[in-house]
């Protein structure tokens, strides 16, 4: 988070925040912090499986037409946050691939549940 009193240092994913290029991505060519680590918070909009097709495209196309606004772009990024637009299918792919890494991570770790 970026206030008038403090700001970020570095980011925990590969790329540079645009909007933020003073915090170098700690994963991106030149990162001088954690060079081979990235994780990174993850927020979408879901819908019930059973939704029809026509609503989900609908609501995915405003989705991506809000974050493709400066406004809400720069709010995230006072966050730390970078919007990915993209289909329905990219969403499921990415929480495919993230489910896998972080289950990898969780196995090799043998953590278990309290």
């Amino acid at each position: 988070m970026v206030t008038s009193h403090s700001s970020a240092l570095a980011g925990l994913g590969r790329a540079t925040n645009a909007l933020r290029p003073f915090a170098k991505g700690g994963c991106s060519p030149g990162g001088e912090f954690v060079t081979s680590y990235e994780a990174s918070g993850l927020f979408g909009v879901g819908a019930p499986r059973a939704t029809p097709a026509e609503i989900v495209d609908k609501l995915n196309k405003e989705v991506n037409a809000a974050l493709d606004d400066l406004k809400p772009k720069a709010r995230l990024a006072d966050f730390g946050g970078t919007p990915l637009p993209g289909s329905p299918v990219d969403f499921g792919k990415l929480i495919a691939e993230e489910t896998d890494k972080w289950g990898k991570v969780i196995r090799a770790a043998n953590i278990k549940p309290e």
